[in-house]
């Protein structure tokens, strides 16, 4: 892709620029699964919990047969070190498992005498996918935006009283305040690797806005507030996260029953991990992770995991951020 001319998508009236496949997944480099082979242990959800997202037919003579559309990046999770992950799946599940050739797309072939042994096979592929898709690092978030006019404008008078108030707070610069054009309410993050896990986010996002959003709404505004800042780690002088407080104007639990409906649907199709019961309802106003550096960049220091933490006592002590009001807040998918 010619990064001066990228793949546009636009939802909604919105441009995004589509992610650049992720070559530097590669499983077949990852020596764990040798011996042990399944990473099952590794995922909180069970095999018997997992959806089928997949099909199986009768062949001609009589058997069965199922082709699950998996990211050619996984391929080597499921073969495994010399075969033995697969060996092991065709053993245990008695199924012939026909993988594509290594970096070749295509369907992973599940063939065997009996549909439950065609689909317990596939119930364990997807289970090996999934395992490894949260060992990755997200590329995708979904999210609410939270750009109203007012909302910027008042997020800008925000970061100048901070600037002034906390100019000899540790850890405090510009750089690390969000950009007023990019503040949105996070609802979850997840991995996208190619086209197809990418027309699967969007046909997801479509069946919630028709099965969860909009019947919740039934055709009202929905009235959000963002009032009051919060931190997320344990001592305010050593903060990474500064974030703003949303709530519903009429008090409400609308919003969390959207955002936690539509996570559980994106669960359920196995694009993303469940982590926690109920999703945090917040907009990022600071984060560390923005900071500039010449030495390092931000994928850099995510993949480091170093961050310098900033002091927010003066802030939470000094300010709190005005009421704002958003109206009529549609969900995207955005590129991290």
């Amino acid at each position: 892709m010619d990064i001066l001319k990228p793949d546009l998508m636009w939802i909604e009236g919105r441009c995004y620029r589509l992610n650049i496949e992720d070559s530097s997944f590669r499983g077949e480099e990852d020596e764990q699964f040798a011996d042990d082979g399944f990473a099952e242990g590794n995922s909180d959800c069970p095999v018997e919990e997992l959806g089928e997202s997949f099909e199986i037919e009768t062949t001609e003579d009589g058997r069965y047969r199922a082709s699950l559309l998996i990211p050619r990046y996984y391929f080597a999770r499921v073969v495994g070190s010399k075969g033995a992950v697969r060996r092991r799946l065709e053993n245990e599940t008695k199924t012939q498992i026909h993988v594509p050739r290594q970096g070749q797309d295509g369907c992973i072939v599940i063939i065997g005498s009996t549909k439950s042994m065609v689909s317990a096979a596939g119930r364990r592929i997807n289970l090996i996918v999934m395992s490894a898709r949260q060992k990755q690092q997200f590329t995708h978030f979904l999210s609410i935006p939270m750009v109203g006019d007012s909302i910027k404008k008042r997020f800008m008078i925000f970061k100048e009283e901070v600037l002034d108030i906390c100019k000899n707070s540790h850890g405090i610069d510009a750089s690390i305040f969000q950009v007023p054009e990019k503040l949105h309410l996070t609802l979850g993050t997840l991995v996208i690797m190619d086209t197809n896990d990418r027309e699967k986010a969007a046909r997801t996002l479509a069946e919630c806005k028709e099965s969860i959003i909009t019947p919740l709404l039934k055709n009202r505004a929905l009235v959000v507030c963002m009032a009051g800042v919060e931190y997320m780690n344990d001592d305010p002088a050593e903060v990474d996260v500064l974030y703003g407080k949303v709530h519903v104007k009429d008090g409400s639990r609308m919003l969390q029953e959207v955002a936690d409906g539509v996570i559980d649907h994106f669960c359920s199709k196995g694009l993303m991990e469940k982590r926690y019961e109920r999703v945090k309802l917040h907009v990022t106003l600071m984060n560390t992770l923005f900071r500039s550096d010449d030495a390092e960049s931000e994928m850099s220091r995510r993949k480091q995991k170093h961050r310098e933490t900033f002091d927010a006592t003066n802030i939470l002590k000094e300010r709190r951020l005005s009421q704002m009001f958003l109206q009529n807040v549609p969900a995207h998918c955005r590129r991290q």
